[in-house]
This record gives structure tokens, C-alpha cells and sequence, in this order.
């Protein structure tokens, strides 16, 4: 591969990668055939050469909201096809119906485009495990003609229990000896709804002696009387997912199937059930290959489905778009640019090994997006009044200031200055620390785009709180104009003119949990929430950002980068690492 890498197609190298050029380079997949959809492999024979080199997918669950976990998934799975010329697919695993729901395949659906991905030219790859229901059962009748598979009765306790350990084997089941005639029988009447919920489960006939628990009669189909929000209640069996992915993937022509680290040990079985189903003459050869990475941590948060629904679910949050979520709503919510999910993935890398990464790696990566593309603004948050004396009263002048000062193609704003305007609390001292050079009596700093001031003395109440600062402006000095810059200065700070300046409350996110392994050293996870992830502040915002659309972000100088949220602010990222410099 040659040019200029860019974060939807990651350039460096990684063991899968070098896995994909070995297959390509052997020309492992070149023969498969396509006839356009997934299929069996009479089906498939009777297609075009595959025009795809590689087929990924990206198999979500629709039983949630995915978090920045999946979007490594995402991005290695659209990325890699992209790559190679080949196709990623969006296929949704919806074989759990009382999980699923609409809500969650909109929101996925949604979730991939804003990343900046598409199953296909025209998003023609949408697929999902339930369209492939009837094949699956198929399939599973093939198992039983062939004593591969059986029927079993046991209650869940003592399948369990006779599943044995990793240090003694398990035992086989009294039922595992039914003849194929009443195994057949009675997957039949599971599949009709005529027995209810537990009462028999389909195993595979493989080893109760096998190492690999995973390999120990595994479950194929476990009975749920349930409805499914696609297939209604035509099924009253479901097939596990162990059984149902590998199938999924071959009648798709999936050559690589990336998986987390966890289903390494469930690899036998995927092969086991692929290899057994092309004996029968059922799937197209060659058969995909399960591929496991490590999955991604991150620090400072939790990324457990179930944590993530307690969170929601005891009001620890405001919903699984809350600012302070890993979910990919809750950090688009917060302002976190597509691109910057993209260069952290990017940077994260690929590995077999546990990946925890601190958060202020994906900081870095909003902040250095956002540099580029975030105009700029000005907000002051502790607001302190000051005083230009010598300004004319009821007089108001406009100062031009750029969008984006690397960026003129960007253009400017105005910003109206008066006699009476807004600055930082910390941009006076009455006492100067050594190397201060903003405004102290005595000093003169410029206020940026605007005019060079003297500062003359300034107020205090009756606690001693300074409450107003004097200064004298010099008419000449104007940013912009002829002689301004004759003015030799080493302070500049920013203001806001205080007849004009918005009112308003916004919000400061920070992160969610106050240590990086939440539940690590404590008893449990919710011990080490953050009580200070979420604050208010009263704050003065320059006029144009009255208009801000809904959802823009923008630098607040010397604060950090901000999003319009409804009616207020919400800080996505600071302009530093502020956890860094804690600790």
C-alpha cells in the first residue's frame, strides 16, 4: 500500500493484517462466488467471482447502545475492508428477542453513519441473524440426521453441574442417547411452541470429555416463547450465538470474522459448526476465519454493558446520552468530533494483548481535531467587572476578530467594546506574583483585538474581595490599525463588553469515576464515581454565540472547546490535560 494513510484506513501493521496479506497473497478466497446475497453454496456456485477481495462485518447485538469499545470494532472492520477493496457488512445479531428492540437498531444504524462508515455504495449490506432463522434450523435438522446433535431434558442446574470443570471432565447427559427419530420429534415440537421455556435445549454431540469446556456438548437452540421485533411469533426457538455467527458469517462470504479476545476459546466450536454444515454440501468453501483481538479499556470509565444500564437504570446519569457516558451518544453528545474517534482508534492500534489506555489519549485526539476546525470565541467564566474611565460614555466600538486565527478562509465576527466590559477574576492581582504580566495597578496589557490599557486602581467590598478594576485606554492602539503596534506589551487577556455580553449557565463535564480501574481497590464501581463530573457556572459569552446552532462547537479561549447543547454550553474537553497536571 502506498500514499498518505488516513484514520479511516489505518496504515500500520498489525497481526491481522498480516494475516489478510497471507490469504491474499495465497489467493485463498480469490474463487469464492457471489450471487449478490447471502446464501447456501448451490445458492453461491452459481454467481459472479466475488468482486470483493476481503468481507468483514460488524455484528452489534441490538440489545443496547454501543460504547467507544465497539467503535474499535467498527473502525477495524469498515477500515480494513476499505483498505483491501473489499466490503464490510452491518449485520445485526437479533437471536435474543427479549432483549431487542426497534430503538437499538436505529441508534446503531445511526451510530456507524455519523462515524463516517457505510455497509456497501448505497448501504446495500444490511443484514440480519433473523432473515437467516429458517436456514439455521435447517441446518440444525442436518446435525440431528447425522447423531451430531440432541435433544436434551436436563434442568439447567444439573446441565451445569455435569458439564464438570476445567480440572474434571463433564458427563454425558442421560438424554444424550435418544435415537434421531425422537430427537427430531421433538426439536420439531420446540420449534411450534408446543413445550415451554427450559424444558429442552438442542446440544451439539461433540466431547463431554473435550479440555475445552466450550467444546463439552455445547447449547445450538434454547426454547423462548418469546416475540421477536422483526419475526413476530412465528419462533418459539432461538439459536445460541455460538451457533448462530459462524453460520451468519459463512452464507455471507465473510472471510475474516474479528471477534474480541474472549471467543478465542470458542474458536473450535465456530470451525466445528462450519465444518460440519460444508460437509453436507450446505456452505460455499472456503469457510471464514475467526480472527480474536484484544478488546479496548479505558480509563476513568466503564465500558460493561451491564454497569453501563445500572448507571442509567439508579440515576447515576442522565441517560445513555449523558456527556459523561462511554457511549458513542453520550461522547457525540459531549462534542467529540467523528474524526477524533477515528485518530484515536488509529493510534490505539490492534493487539492480542489487554489494551488500558488513559483517557487523555482520545483527549488529545478531540483537542487536536478540534484545533483545526473549532472557531473561536470568547467566554469569560469568573467574571470580574472593569472599568475603561477615560472610554466616552454611552459610546460603543466595534473590534473585528477572526473565526479562527490560523484559518481566514473562516472569516471574523465583531465585538462590541465599551466603557464597561467583562474579564477574568484571575487577570488582576493587586499584589503581582513574580513573572505576572497581566493586569495589576500600574501595568498595561493588551485586550486581545481591542485597545491597550493602563490599569489605574480598582474596588473592594467590605470582605476585602476585589469587586471592580480601573483602567485608561489608549485611542491609538487600536488591534488592526496604523501605530498599533508600537505598543510594546507582555500581557494579553480576553474581555467581553458587558452591555452586550450573554448571561448564561453552562455545564463543565468532567470525567465520570475519580480513579482509572474503577471497583479495583474499592468494593464496588459506584464507590469511585466522580462527585465532581458534573458542575454549573454562571458565565458572560460574547454576543454571537447567540446564534450558535444547535449541536456546533467552539474554543472558548483559554478554556476549552464548548458544544451548543439546547440552550446552553457543555465543555467537551479542556484546552489541557488538567487530570495530568493533578497528578
Amino acid at each position: 500500500m502506498s500514499g498518505k494513510p488516513t484514520p479511516e484506513a489505518p496504515s500500520h501493521s498489525n497481526f491481522i493484517k498480516q494475516r489478510i496479506d497471507h490469504d491474499l497473497a495465497k489467493g485463498t478466497y480469490a474463487q469464492r462466488r457471489w450471487s449478490g446475497e447471502p446464501g447456501l453454496a448451490a445458492q453461491q456456485a452459481k454467481g459472479e467471482l466475488d468482486p470483493a477481495k476481503i468481507r468483514t462485518r460488524f455484528p452489534p447485538e441490538p440489545n443496547g447502545y454501543l460504547h467507544i469499545g465497539h467503535a474499535k470494532s467498527i473502525c477495524l472492520n469498515f477500515g480494513l475492508a476499505k483498505e483491501y477493496g473489499g466490503v464490510c457488512h452491518m449485520r445485526f445479531d437479533d437471536t435474543n428477542p427479549e432483549k431487542e428492540e426497534q430503538e437499538f437498531v436505529d441508534a446503531i444504524l445511526d451510530t456507524v453513519h455519523w462515524l463516517g462508515f457505510h455497509w456497501g455504495e448505497n448501504d446495500e449490506n444490511l443484514y440480519h441473524a433473523s432473515d437467516y432463522f429458517q436456514w439455521m434450523y435447517d441446518f440444525a435438522v442436518e446435525l440431528i440426521k447425522h447423531d451430531l446433535a440432541y435433544v436434551d431434558s436436563q434442568s439447567a442446574e444439573l446441565m451445569q453441574f455435569n458439564r464438570g470443570s476445567f480440572q474434571e471432565p463433564g458427563r454425558d447427559s442421560p438424554f444424550r442417547g435418544r435415537s434421531i427419530e425422537e430427537n427430531l420429534k421433538l426439536f420439531e415440537e420446540m420449534r411450534d411452541g408446543r413445550h415451554p421455556d427450559g424444558k429442552h435445549v438442542l446440544r451439539a454431540k461433540i466431547d463431554m470429555a473435550s479440555p475445552n469446556i466450550n467444546m463439552r456438548d455445547p447449547a445450538l437452540y434454547r426454547i423462548k416463547n418469546a416475540e421477536h421485533h422483526r419475526t413476530g411469533d412465528k419462533w418459539h426457538i432461538y439459536p445460541m450465538y455460538s451457533y448462530a455467527h459462524p453460520i451468519e458469517d459463512a452464507l455471507e462470504n465473510i472471510t475474516h470474522s474479528l471477534c474480541t479476545l474472549e471467543f478465542e476459546d470458542q474458536r473450535p466450536f465456530y470451525d466445528w459448526v462450519l465444518e460440519k454444515i460444508a460437509s453436507f454440501g450446505l456452505l460455499q468453501r472456503p469457510l471464514p476465519q475467526q480472527i480474536e483481538f484484544a478488546r479496548m479499556n479505558i480509563g476513568y470509565t466503564v465500558m460493561s454493558k451491564r454497569y453501563l444500564k445500572q448507571l442509567v437504570d439508579e440515576g447515576h446519569v442522565n441517560g445513555w446520552d449523558d456527556p459523561r457516558m462511554p457511549t458513542i451518544v453520550g461522547i457525540r453528545r459531549r462534542g467529540y468530533p467523528p474524526e477524533a474517534i477515528r485518530l484515536f482508534m488509529e493510534r490505539a492500534g490492534v493487539s492480542k494483548a489487554d489494551q488500558w489506555i488513559e483517557p487523555n489519549v482520545l483527549e488529545d485526539c478531540v483537542r487536536e481535531v478540534l484545533n483545526e476546525s473549532a472557531p473561536r470565541r470568547f467566554a469569560v467564566l469568573d467574571p470580574l467587572k472593569l472599568v475603561i474611565t477615560n472610554f466616552p460614555a454611552g459610546k460603543t466600538e466595534e473590534c473585528p476578530a477572526p473565526n479562527h486565527p490560523q484559518k481566514p478562509e473562516l472569516g471574523s465576527r465583531v465585538l462590541p467594546f465599551s466603557g464597561e466590559l467583562w474579564i477574568e477574576a484571575e487577570d488582576f492581582q493587586e499584589v503581582p506574583a513574580p513573572k505576572y504580566f497581566r493586569l495589576f495597578p500600574g501595568n498595561t496589557v493588551r485586550l486581545k483585538y481591542g485597545f491597550v490599557i493602563k490599569c489605574t486602581g480598582f474596588k473592594k467590598d467590605a470582605a476585602g474581595k476585589v469587586t471592580e478594576v480601573h483602567a485608561e485606554y489608549m485611542p491609538d492602539s487600536k488591534s488592526g490599525t496604523p501605530g498599533a503596534d508600537t505598543y510594546k506589551v507582555k500581557g494579553v487577556i480576553h474581555w467581553l463588553c458587558a452591555g452586550a455580553a450573554l448571561g448564561k449557565e453552562i455545564k463543565l463535564y468532567d470525567r465520570l469515576f475519580k480513579v482509572s480501574a474503577p471497583g479495583k481497590e474499592s468494593k464496588s464501581y459506584l464507590d469511585d464515581l466522580n462527585p465532581d463530573s458534573i458542575a454549573t457556572a454562571k458565565v458572560y459569552l460574547e454576543p454571537s454565540l447567540g446564534v450558535a446552532a444547535d449541536g456546533e462547537v467552539f474554543q472558548f479561549e483559554r478554556h476549552g472547546y464548548f458544544k451548543r447543547d439546547g440552550d446552553t454550553f457543555i465543555r467537551t474537553v479542556t484546552l489541557r490535560d488538567s487530570w495530568g497536571a493533578k497528578k
